[in-house]
């Protein structure tokens, strides 16, 4: 069915995006208190519970960090973003760029679609973050196995790229970012194949084995971000890992087209994630010797939940060796008091970005923690004056960021113009992609066990704080029965993969979901055409 045109096109668009895109409240009173009484507040909320060291933290050994982006294409420009400031932050933080491995795609900043070519922003009036960042492993070098050879240090399994890797010891402290879609079980890559929760969590286990750091710190950044870790990662081999999400939730991009604060009108994309932009914003702010990763938690988890009310927000969670909360955030992201002087004419100078701007600091925090006093703060940006005067910022969920895209990208395009032919066929793509994967799983998962028990198949959970499924080759095997016969399943399809590890937890047979596969998929028409998978935002395959 070709989408329709002209009004009808409108309000059909308009009314999804209703549906898609939400705001999340400004910072309560609690943020918005001027003086010593807000700033004590403040601190009296980040330091609930929490055992202050006596004496300044003393960092032993060398800070590493494994920095990556999973996905491709301009409507995912956050995820790259979100990488990027990572990278200028641990620089302006004196990480050495040798230590530090970034992986993504690099498809942003020289897209035709770029307004600002050869750069790229993570926030409304922010500078830019492209400038400097180490290509080590680009295009079709971001891979799992790139990705899990890195992390180990394992040179003679990396295909190539920089080669650089994670050569870390047992003195060490390694912090890894990774920023991305995903779903129950699994995070996104560029290509096939994705990156499945046991294969995270083992190469975490092998790193530790092997004595490859003294302590791990792990962001997540993707939709169910929470069941990678759940019921997996141990409580005892020094690693603590926080996830945008819950096992069961979406994450959310937010400085997007058409919301509050919004990026530079020339934009058609969110430029940030939320999670990732709380964490980054935060430590851009603070003196992260005295700031700890309990702290840091628990601000980044009130601002990513809209203050408690999760009416358009995540769960942040908390995995791991929870103890490690108590040490300062700079023993990963570094201090920036130890940074060396920067050569100006590289692209660490001032603030590690090539531009000589300095660092945004979110007004309303800065007030807060007293830590603007007598630092370079300029004239107020855009998000900084929003912050300040308690409007709203906008946010909408990761799977439909792309769509949000795709609709601006039409709706700013001239008339009968080859751009606004190209925006509204992806835009019909997409739709149809949605319709045939979501039809199609339902089809296939009644078929296999019957319709009285496909709710339960497909909405079922285990029980709480348990991994997602019993058995992981089952899973894999139960993916690619259904990808066999109705097409790969894409970044958008990996919301379902709660119903293929449902099935497995009920012990229904690989081929009976095969068989059931052939039977709703029938015809090679539906499988999913290349140029669709593209738009879509990449193959599927486990």
């Amino acid at each position: 069915m070709a989408f329709p045109r002209g009004p009808l096109a409108a309000v059909i668009l308009a009314s999804f995006l209703v549906t898609a895109v939400a705001r999340i409240s400004h910072y309560d009173s609690l943020l918005g208190m001027p003086g010593e009484e807000g700033r004590d507040a403040f601190r009296h909320f980040l330091n609930r519970g929490e055992k202050t060291k006596d004496s300044e933290p003393q960092q032993e050994g060398t800070r590493w960090a494994l920095l990556i982006a999973g996905s491709a294409g301009y409507g995912n420009y956050r995820h790259q973003a979100d990488v990027c400031h990572a990278y200028q932050l641990l620089r302006r933080n004196g990480v050495s760029e040798q230590h530090i491995v970034v992986m993504m795609v690099d498809d942003i900043a020289h897209n035709e679609d770029n307004p600002h070519p050869g750069t790229i922003i993570n926030r409304p009036d922010g500078p830019d973050v492209y400038h400097g960042v180490p290509k080590d492993y680009t295009g079709r070098h971001v891979t799992v196995g790139n990705f899990i050879a890195a992390l180990l240090g394992n040179t003679s399994a990396i295909n190539g790229g920089s080669g650089k890797v994670i050569a870390s010891g047992p003195n060490d402290h390694v912090f890894v970012y990774y920023t991305d879609h995903g779903g129950p079980g699994i995070l996104g890559m560029p290509e096939p194949p994705f990156l499945m929760a046991d294969e995270v969590v083992g190469a975490l286990e092998r790193k530790h084995a092997a004595k490859g750091f003294k302590e791990l710190v792990f962001y997540l950044e993707a939709c169910e971000s929470g069941s990678i870790f759940q019921g997996l990662l141990p409580p005892n081999i020094h690693i603590y890992a926080t996830t945008a999400a819950n096992a069961e939730e979406s994450s959310w991009g937010t400085y997007c087209p058409g919301m509050n604060p919004p990026p530079p009108i020339e934009y058609e994309t969110c430029l940030g994630d939320l999670y990732s932009v709380a964490w980054m914003e935060d430590s851009d702010v603070n003196d992260l010797t005295h700031e700890t990763l309990r702290q840091q938690y628990r601000l980044v988890k009130d601002r990513t939940s809209n203050h408690g009310t999760y009416d358009a927000g995540s769960h942040v969670m908390l995995f791991g060796e929870k103890a490690l909360g108590s040490d300062p955030v700079a023993d990963f992201l570094g201090d920036a008091s130890l940074a060396p002087e920067a050569d100006a004419n590289s692209g660490d100078a001032n603030n590690g970005d090539g531009t000589g701007m300095t660092p945004w600091i979110p007004f309303s925090i800065s007030v807060l923690l007293g830590t603007g006093k007598g630092r370079k703060t300029g004239l107020l940006s855009a998000g900084q004056r929003l912050f300040a005067a308690g409007e709203k910022v906008g946010v909408v969920g990761q799977r439909d960021a792309e769509v949000l895209h795709l609709w601006h990208k039409y709706k700013n395009a001239p008339e009968d113009s080859p751009r606004k032919q190209a925006a509204l066929s992806a835009l019909n793509q997409a739709f149809s992609h949605r319709r045939h994967v979501d039809q199609s799983v339902r089809a296939m998962v009644a078929a296999a066990v019957g319709e009285g028990r496909a709710d339960a198949m497909l909405k079922g959970k285990q029980a709480e704080g348990k991994a997602l499924v019993d058995d992981w080759v089952c899973l894999r095997e139960m993916v690619r029965a259904y990808e066999a016969s109705c097409g790969r399943i894409t970044q958008y399809g990996m919301k379902h993969m709660r119903a293929f590890a449902n099935l497995c937890n009920a012990a229904v047979p690989v081929g009976a979901v095969a068989t059931a596969a052939q039977e709703v998929c029938p015809a090679a028409a539906n499988a999913v055409p290349l140029g669709l998978l593209i738009a879509a935002g990449g193959r599927f395959s486990v």
